[in-house]
């Protein structure tokens, strides 16, 4: 089959370093089988009139290219160059067809969902090798955990640097601002995030931080609240501020217990406002953190109790 396919080895349209790139039947030797003997190419068989084949593409480019190099995409548009299509026996599009070494290896028909998608890109290539950013984005998280927020701050920096739309990097050093006290600029920086990156849970985690940030800025001090519930022990507005107030010093379980104490005495009171305080804790902190998960435990024993 390949001897048919390779025709006259030519210039493609895209550099030769190009995850994604057209290719034409003089092309394809070039641009799909020798370029195969490298890295896997996926070969995308389309045509304009074909709706699923619009419907594919933005999925199989986002997944090409969050390979990060491990594959590469060669778009073949059927009604102009319908050769190649016509020998490798292709009767339905839109159709991936990966080679490998310079022969078929593998392929699929239909307009699949990303992660059936990417699940054939890692069986083809394996799982993608941490770019510099991801490496960079992990010193800087395990640096933020230690303590150290500025020089974790030139390392999420640096990330960007390498890759401008890492939400990792952005989450990182908005995160770094926010211990600083920078609020505004923490709310700014999450302003560089892209798009779909609304959907990731430390993106949710984030922005709950800097609505905790921004109740916690005019709470007072500690010892003037206790005193109003030492006074009198159903100043639930008392106990709330409080439970903002420690929480944003770090004691995330006396910050449960002031809502769960709220709760205990008035599940009501603010429409449900303690139930809902401690779920905002619960996304601020995250889903694997230990307070998240015994808060749960505790919230449920009032709930179902």
């Amino acid at each position: 089959m390949s001897e048919q396919i390779i025709g006259t080895p030519g210039q493609g349209e895209g550099a030769a370093g190009d995850l994604v790139k057209e290719t034409t039947t003089q092309t394809f030797a070039q641009d799909v089988i020798e370029a195969s003997r490298q890295v896997p190419i996926l070969v995308d068989f389309w045509a304009p009139w074909c709706g699923p084949c619009r419907q594919l593409s933005p999925i199989i480019e986002k997944a090409v290219r969050d390979a990060k190099g491990t594959v590469r995409l060669v778009k073949m548009n059927i009604d102009e160059h319908p050769s190649v299509a016509g020998q490798l026996g292709i009767q339905s599009i839109p159709a991936v067809i990966a080679f490998v070494n310079g022969q078929p290896a593998d392929g699929f028909v239909g307009a699949l969902p990303e992660g059936q998608i990417k699940a054939f890109i890692e069986r083809l290539a394996g799982p993608p090798a941490a770019s510099d950013a991801d490496r960079l984005v992990e010193e800087g998280e395990a640096r933020l955990a230690g303590g150290d927020p500025a020089t974790a701050a030139e390392a999420f920096a640096t990330a960007l640097q390498v890759e401008p739309q890492s939400v990792g990097a952005i989450v990182g050093l908005a995160n770094c601002l926010l211990q600083s006290g920078e609020i505004e600029r923490a709310r700014e920086t999450l302003a560089m995030l892209p798009p779909d990156a609304e959907s990731d849970p430390r993106v949710s985690t984030i922005r709950a931080k800097l609505d905790l940030a921004v109740q916690t800025q005019s709470l007072g001090d500690a010892a003037t609240l206790e005193a109003k519930i030492a006074g009198n022990p159903n100043d639930h507005q008392a106990r709330f501020d409080l439970a903002l107030l420690v929480n944003a010093q770090g004691d995330r379980e006396a910050a449960t217990d002031h809502l769960l104490e709220i709760m205990r005495r008035d599940r009501s009171w603010n429409e449900e406002g303690a139930r809902k305080q401690l779920l905002q804790f619960f996304e601020a902190w995250g889903p694997t953190d230990e307070a998240t998960l015994s808060g749960r435990r505790r919230l449920s024993s009032i709930l179902f109790s």
